[in-house]
């Protein structure tokens, strides 16, 4: 009798710690998620821009002033539901914002950005996703703040709302402007 109550008494238990686990994050953001990579500089890439394969940007080439990097897919929910405020936060001047076209077909890349409006300074193309692993990233949305010198100051997972802008990314943004 003992044996056939076991596996029940092991789901109640496993049940109980997701539950336990769930209530203790509830209502925290979990948007910000703590990197290796803040605070260092941002890995080295080349990688094609979207639209022109023969032409290429690399991690120097986006060195002078800070920048978004936006990693969005023609094939992910969220990335359209986050569109509006990327492009808000791009026609603001706040800061350059650069799309990172994740494991994705050109076509479908330049399709999604005719249908819903680009509004990113440069598209970089990471076909593949093979530079995508250097960053650290698995999926999309998310999104990083570089600053001027290149290093990572700030990553984000999900879609960017308009609290994010305004709690963090606009935050993250006085303080890169104030240091020297």
């Amino acid at each position: 009798m003992i044996r056939r109550l076991l596996p029940l008494v092991a789901f109640i238990l496993l049940a109980s710690l997701l539950y336990v686990g769930v209530r203790m994050n509830s209502g925290r953001d979990n948007s910000a998620i703590p990197s290796p990579l803040i605070d260092k500089p941002a890995p080295a890439f080349s990688l094609p821009v979207l639209g022109d394969a023969t032409r290429k940007i690399g991690n120097k080439d986006l060195l002078g002033a800070p920048y978004l990097l936006n990693v969005w897919g023609s094939w992910c929910v969220n990335c359209r539901e986050e569109h509006p405020q990327i492009t808000a936060l791009a026609r603001s001047g706040k800061v350059r914002v650069i799309g990172y076209d994740y494991k994705d077909a050109p076509e479908d890349g330049q399709r999604w950005l005719a249908q819903f409006g680009n509004p990113y300074e440069i598209v970089i193309a990471d076909q593949d996703g093979q530079a995508a692993l250097d960053w650290g990233i698995y999926g999309a949305p998310e999104t990083f703040l570089v600053d001027a010198r290149g290093i990572i100051r700030w990553k984000a997972v999900g879609a960017i709302s308009d609290e994010v802008i305004q709690q963090q990314i606009e935050p993250q943004l006085a303080k890169l402007a104030a240091s020297p």
